[in-house]
């Protein structure tokens, strides 16, 4: 044998002292894990093994050596896994209930840093008084976070992950493997089971793609100043004016529609985990029909599609059939248009401004089942109909003619219960109805009325203490407020579904949009300013949300459809 050549006891004493391949890709592999499940054996056995000259053996080459850690700052992934930092001191109760993990990096600087709150002015919102100035980068770096979470707060899905403690994995007994890195099958299912679970669930129910609204407390907002965030706009810009715009009553749903003779149906989702904001679900096209009006079916999957044409249709959601209501046998000649239509908040009745101006107005009922003639409302008024509002529990309506005379009509008793005349009312436009009363009446549940004018005018009637205890409408009520901000026909008066906020617009001027405070009736002053993108405003909507009003969203000629969220 040569004298270079090395036999087994010489190479097994070399691979244990300097180590060989094998084992250092076993260490770098199993590197920050040895306090895991990797043990040095310290027991007296094994000392009495070393004394033999066997103990090292049976030990692995990382045992042989050891990394010099001291004076590190760095704990191992394994240690900080888990950790939860306490949040950061505030004098709110909503930073002190913030946790996050440990910043992996600090820089002192930010101690020694001066801000200046007054010098610039977009960051004078985050003083707490008003002749607070200069705050040092930890506070600057807080109070920019509160700011972001006051804007845009936690979402549901987020709140609910945090809740949820990951499950510990369990420790590798000291006699595993000796790759050490082998996972017993029941950890294996354990992980996959946690993670398809949500998604398992998500699948299986639908439901918890919608919030219901289970909140019973109403956020009350100031009369003085609105706190109003702008969020993306809500699909891309429409190849027409948008003439119709209307939330789901329950449903996080949008409807928007113009005379370009399309409808999209876009699902409002304006925070994460939605990939894109306000996704599109669905769009329809009509050939050479304009739409004017488009609207929700309160309690089934069906869409209603009007516009200035002797018919409308009808279009299921679950089916995708179109269906096309062409007339209204034996009163075709008073319904020679069907562009003015509105369903019933109770979902069974539809209602149609007749185009016939002989003997005053009229107003044709439907059933919304069968879409067959039910009855008629006609009223005494020289011009005609200008609008007209379903009563919130559906069971009549509130019409307003032309010449100022408005008629509260019983569908139930199919006749007038009241008439009264709109005070100073030159050419009526539009009426709408909103907020609650509390209580049951002759005139409906609805609170507030607003009537618009072509002079710009626009009265706010408080309907409370109306039909108290038996009583008649009173002819010629006295308006609460008489808003005189707009110099434009109205065309557009909203309420908020909680009837705390009253949107009058006009298509006629650029930016001619106002919001008014209930039941204060005052105009807000600080929205829109003269920066808000709104354009020729020719529609808006309020959507719903838990504890009050949640989105205000506004349609202009130019086809974009703007969001803001209002927060109290």
């Amino acid at each position: 044998m040569a004298e270079d050549e090395k036999d087994e006891a010489e190479l097994e004493l070399e691979r244990l002292v300097f180590g060989d391949s094998k084992g250092f890709m076993e260490s770098v592999q199993t590197f920050g894990k040895g306090q895991s499940g990797d043990t040095v054996m310290e027991d007296e056995s094994a000392d009495e093994d070393m004394e033999d000259g066997d103990g090292m053996a049976g030990m692995r080459d990382q045992d042989l050596f050891f990394m010099d850690t001291t004076g590190s700052v760095a704990p191992s992934a394994g240690l900080t896994h888990d950790i939860d930092l306490d949040a950061e001191s505030s004098d709110d109760d909503a930073d002190n209930a913030l946790t996050r993990r440990k910043a992996a990096w600090q820089d002192s600087d930010d101690e020694r840093i001066s801000v200046s709150l007054a010098a610039v002015p977009k960051l004078r919102k985050l003083r707490v008084t008003a002749d607070e100035d200069i705050v040092n980068g930890k506070e600057y770096i807080r109070r920019l976070r509160k700011q972001f979470l006051l804007l845009n707060p936690t979402p549901d899905w987020a709140t609910e992950a945090r809740q949820q403690r990951p499950a510990k994995r369990r420790r590798l007994s000291r006699d595993a493997d000796d790759s050490g890195s082998e996972i017993s099958s029941g950890e294996e299912d354990e992980d996959e089971q946690l993670a398809t679970k949500p998604l398992s669930d998500l699948l299986r129910n639908a439901s918890g793609l919608v919030r219901s609204s289970t909140s019973t407390r109403t956020r009350k907002l100031r009369p003085e100043t609105l706190d109003v965030q702008r969020v993306r706009d809500v699909g891309i810009t429409q190849p027409s004016s948008v003439d119709s715009i209307s939330f789901h009553p329950t449903l996080p749903l949008l409807l928007t529609s113009g005379p370009s003779g399309t409808l999209y149906l876009h699902h409002i989702i304006p925070s994460p985990p939605a990939p894109e904001p306000n996704p599109l679900l669905t769009s329809l096209h009509l050939r050479s029909t304009p739409l004017s009006t488009t609207a929700f079916h309160p309690l089934d999957g069906r869409i209603f599609l009007s516009g200035r044409r002797r018919y409308f249709h009808v279009w299921d959601l679950s089916s995708g059939r179109v269906e096309k209501v062409s007339r209204i046998y034996g009163h075709a000649h008073e319904q020679r248009s069907m562009e003015v239509l509105k369903p019933s908040p109770c979902g069974r009745w539809i209602a149609l401004k007749g185009s016939s101006r002989k003997g005053g107005g009229v107003i044709n009922i439907l059933s919304a089942q069968t879409l067959q003639w039910h009855t008629q409302l006609r009223i005494d008024s020289g011009q005609g109909v200008a609008d007209f509002a379903w009563w919130r529990g559906g069971e009549g309506l509130t019409v307003a003619g032309k010449n100022g005379e408005v008629t509260e009509w019983s569908l139930e008793a199919e006749s007038v219960v009241g008439r009264w005349s709109d005070a100073g009312a030159v050419g009526t436009t539009v009426l709408s109805l909103g907020g609650t009363m509390g209580r049951t009446s002759a005139i409906g549940g609805d609170r507030w009325m607003a009537i618009g004018s072509s002079s710009g005018i626009v009265n706010v009637y408080d309907r409370s203490g109306w039909c108290k205890g038996g009583e008649t409408c009173p002819t010629n009520p006295e308006p609460t407020r008489v808003l005189d901000h707009l110099t434009t026909p109205v065309s557009t008066v909203a309420f908020a579904p909680d009837g705390q906020i009253l949107a009058i617009a006009s298509r006629w001027k650029k930016d001619a949009l106002r919001l008014v405070h209930l039941p204060s009736c005052t105009v807000y002053k600080n929205w829109p300013t003269k920066a808000t993108p709104l354009g020729r405003v020719t529609g808006v909507a309020f959507g719903k949300e838990d504890g009050g009003v949640g989105r205000m969203v506004v349609g202009n000629e130019a086809g974009k459809v703007r969001m803001w969220e209002i927060r109290a």
